[in-house]
């Protein structure tokens, strides 16, 4: 690999972006491309196949043979509240593969041992999440009822682009929500991505029935035909 694409690839690593490393079969020389950058021709169209996939492999582009390293960051789940659905949706995330943080600056809540294992962060969410950014490859979930802990958090969803948000509340909650973000500046068309009511339909009667669809509903968004079309 030559280290100029090494070190690349590193920073990219690290700044949680995604890249594919493409190296030419036939001289071996190889380049980084990033998530957005344009590349033309059958090239550019057999990169953003491997992006849609998350696969690495062989392609044949404008007669050449290349081999596309894909590298996309682990997703994250971002729990906003230490409530007992985060307590069932935490663990089960961690199963599924997703790195998973819980913020809640309530600390009767937020204790370790309500969430053991758990990367459990009590603090306001605007001060967590300028510490660790949200990206495009993290999930948002905002459950605590609580305007002054989720409105920020969602906020910052919605400006960072994550591939997905959801509120917990019903109807007539996220009515009153989205007057507040109208009211704090968000636009219709970006608060329209908030899952509200959060998980998918299933007639979830309980915490651990709850966690399940949500956790359904985040994985959906993030295997679907449409992950990397945002």
């Amino acid at each position: 690999m030559d280290p100029q694409s090494l070190k690349t690839l590193n920073a990219a690593r690290r700044a949680r972006q995604a890249v594919v490393l493409v190296t030419d079969i036939a001289d071996g020389r190889d380049r980084v491309v990033g998530l957005g950058d344009p590349v033309a021709g059958e090239l550019g169209t057999a990169i953003d196949a491997a992006f849609r996939s998350g696969k690495s492999g062989l392609a044949t582009a404008d007669g050449a043979e290349y081999f596309l390293n894909v590298h996309v960051p682990p997703a994250r789940l971002v729990i906003i509240g230490a409530v007992h659905i985060s307590q069932v949706l935490a663990p089960m995330a961690r199963m599924a593969g997703f790195d998973v943080r819980v913020v809640d600056p309530r600390t009767a809540f937020a204790t370790p041992e309500r969430f053991d294992g758990t990367d459990l962060v009590a603090e306001w969410p605007d001060e967590a999440l300028a510490a660790r950014p949200l990206d495009s490859f993290t999930a948002l979930v905002a459950v605590t009822h609580d305007p002054k802990i989720d409105d920020p958090a969602l906020v910052s969803a919605l400006k960072t682009g994550c591939f997905y948000i959801g509120a917990l509340g019903s109807r007539k909650t996220h009515a009153r929500r989205v007057e507040r973000l109208l009211a704090d500046g968000m636009t219709q068309s970006r608060i329209d991505r908030i899952a509200a009511p959060i998980g998918l339909d299933i007639g979830a009667a309980n915490p651990p029935e709850i966690a399940i669809a949500i956790l359904a509903e985040v994985i959906a968004a993030l295997r679907g035909p449409r992950r990397m079309e945002t």
